[in-house]
């Protein structure tokens, strides 16, 4: 079996600790933040909300450092597609990465379709009038235009990614300025009665819905471990990025919120009617700073919302290709276009798919859309990438690991209640709308698909297992841990 390039393939190393971590943070800080603000309110009923972005930074770090120490490991281009394959192919071939491929395919632009929802969201301060169904138009017109733009074959992709990151950093920088110029304690600190009663049903529903958002937010804190091949000595750049981007998004996501908190009363982020439940970083701006400055704030997430979906429309595309390229996924979706060299099948089928999860979101609400996204993702990736550590650590004890987590089992366990509290509790965050019934169908549907594409390939369970220990080859012992 074919699979990704060895560290010492065709990639360049390119990439060092800055710019990986860089890389890591412009993924996680996108939209997010500006628009799920008002929904952690929503989902703690007051200030305490601040607990559901310090949970959701408490599990990226512990999955974070499974994605360390596979990623250091193991530092090839793919990501979970390398870990799941290496890991899982002595029992069920390489149904593990088809999966994987199989749900990325959803989750990837579910994901891009919550930067669109934020974008018509925000779009909606300049343009109070707008409606439903100007608002459905105009964002469907958005994907369109990524789709063009993506099928015209963009040149200096790292150059519009440069760009992203500075007006991202500037839109947040002056929300948490001007929060900081007009900020009230009272406000920020006063929280309603039995705010933390821990016996309470009421609390833990709220904090699994808090954790899913703030999950949701510092997704990306693993982006680095896609790009393994092109990483500068990566037993040590691959955990450093992971743990310093999560850190640091942590930080601005605490000021962000509590600044937000500290100008902007909570009942009002709650409040459908009032501009603060959907464009909350624009309301902090006009109460401190005034009008014009709101203005130049949203035109700033505009472009950040536009750019995150270029990027991860652009990223994302390239996922069924590089698993078909393998013989891990169908073929069709192995094939470029013939004069820009693009993904074609992969990037019409991830267009597709963020439109329909921008009605979703639009008809619905964005937290439903978020609890799908998250549902999908937690079996095969998150769930399936704890056991994959445990079982490689077992099956290739010889692998040459320069990062070994730290106090392990400990962070995978933590990672792995974590997940579980997500997955429990996703039917009753999101009422009469079933996010786990959806995910398993999904699910049930790769493995039917499957089904049918290795009775087509004559692979396994239609042929003999193929197995591949291409990291494992040359390793005499594990690698000293490195300290970070």
């Amino acid at each position: 079996m074919s699979g990704s390039p060895p560290p010492e393939g065709g990639f360049v190393r390119r990439v060092g600790l800055f710019q990986a971590t860089a890389i890591n943070m412009s993924q996680m800080c996108g939209i997010g933040p500006f628009v799920t603000i008002p929904l952690m309110v929503a989902a703690f009923g007051g200030p305490q909300a601040v607990i559901g972005f310090i949970a959701g930074a408490i599990l990226a770090l512990a999955d974070g450092l499974i994605w360390a120490e596979l990623g250091a490991a193991m530092p090839g281009s793919g990501g979970s597609y390398v870990y799941l394959r290496q890991a899982f192919q002595y029992r069920t071939g390489r149904l593990m990465p088809f999966l994987f491929v199989w749900t990325a395919t959803l989750f990837i632009p579910l994901i891009m379709s919550t930067g669109v929802v934020g974008f018509v969201q925000y779009l909606g301060y300049l343009a109070p009038d707008l409606g439903q169904t100007g608002g459905d138009l105009i964002g469907l017109g958005v994907i369109v235009l990524v789709i063009a733009l993506l099928w015209r074959g963009i040149e200096h992709i790292a150059r519009i990614t440069a760009v992203m990151w500075t007006v991202m950093i500037a839109a947040v920088l002056m929300v948490i300025v001007a929060a900081a110029s007009d900020f009230s304690p009272h406000l920020a600190f006063t929280y309603p009665a039995h705010a933390f009663e821990l016996t309470s049903n009421h609390f833990w529903i709220g904090f699994a819905a808090g954790l899913t958002i703030g999950i949701y937010d510092y997704l990306g804190y693993n982006t680095t471990a896609y790009m393994g091949a092109e990483i500068k000595d990566p037993g040590r750049t691959l955990p450093r990025s992971i743990i310093f981007s999560i850190l640091g998004i942590m930080a601005i996501y605490l000021l962000l919120q509590i600044g937000t908190l500290g100008v902007i009363d909570w009942h009002r982020m709650t409040n459908p009617d009032d501009i603060a439940s959907t464009s909350v970083a624009s309301a902090v701006l006009e109460k401190t700073w005034g009008k014009a400055a709101a203005d130049t704030v949203t035109v700033l997430i505009l472009i950040t919302a536009f750019a995150s979906v270029f990027t991860g429309l652009l990223g994302g595309s390239r996922v069924p290709y590089d698993a078909a390229k393998d013989r891990v996924f169908f073929r069709p979706y192995g094939k470029l276009h013939p004069r820009h060299r693009f993904p074609m099948l992969g990037l019409a089928t991830m267009g597709v798919i963020t439109a329909i999860g921008f009605l979703i979101g639009r008809h619905t609400d964005l937290a439903t859309l978020i609890q799908l996204l998250t549902t999908v993702m937690v079996i095969v990736q998150a769930l399936a990438q704890i056991a994959a550590l445990t079982v490689l650590r077992k099956r290739q004890a010889g692998l040459r690991r320069p990062y070994r987590m730290w106090l392990y089992p400990v962070p995978s366990i933590v990672a792995l209640v974590g997940w579980l509290v997500i997955y429990g509790y996703a039917d009753k965050n999101s009422p009469g709308r079933h996010p786990i019934e959806w995910s398993l169908t999904w699910l049930g549907l790769g493995i039917v698909a499957f089904v049918v594409w290795a009775r087509l390939e004559k692979v396994w369970p239609f042929g003999p297992k193929e197995i591949s220990e291409e990291y494992l080859a040359g390793a005499s012992a594990d690698g000293e841990p490195v300290a970070i």
